[in-house]
């Protein structure tokens, strides 16, 4: 919550991505190698890889946002093959999310 005891929503909004023909296989493997990108700018700037830190924390986090926006863009990219190839309702998935962080007590 924030400080006036509302529920703060980041809001992101990304495109549908041009000339290619993601599965849902292809979908989620790529999914798994950018998060393991951006676990790997963690672990770096963290000295949790075993090598030692070879950048500044400003770089380190700036890489660490970038890693997460790419995550975040594949995925929005299996939200659309979703919708388009298995007709899932993703309004309806949301709010059914947004119900069940509630029953759990992270939404108020």
């Amino acid at each position: 919550m924030n400080k006036q005891g509302r529920n703060s929503f980041k809001v992101i909004s990304l495109p549908k991505l041009n000339g290619l023909t993601p599965t849902l296989e292809s979908t989620a493997l790529k999914l798994m190698e950018e998060a393991g990108e951006l676990a790997q700018a963690i672990g770096k700037f963290r000295g949790r890889s075993g090598e030692k830190i070879r950048m500044e924390e400003k770089e380190a986090v700036d890489r660490m946002a970038r890693e997460l926006l790419d995550v975040a863009q594949v995925a929005v990219s299996m939200m659309f093959v979703l919708e388009e190839n298995y007709n899932i309702d993703l309004e309806e998935k949301i709010e059914q999310h947004i119900q069940k962080l509630k029953s759990k007590g992270y939404l108020f």
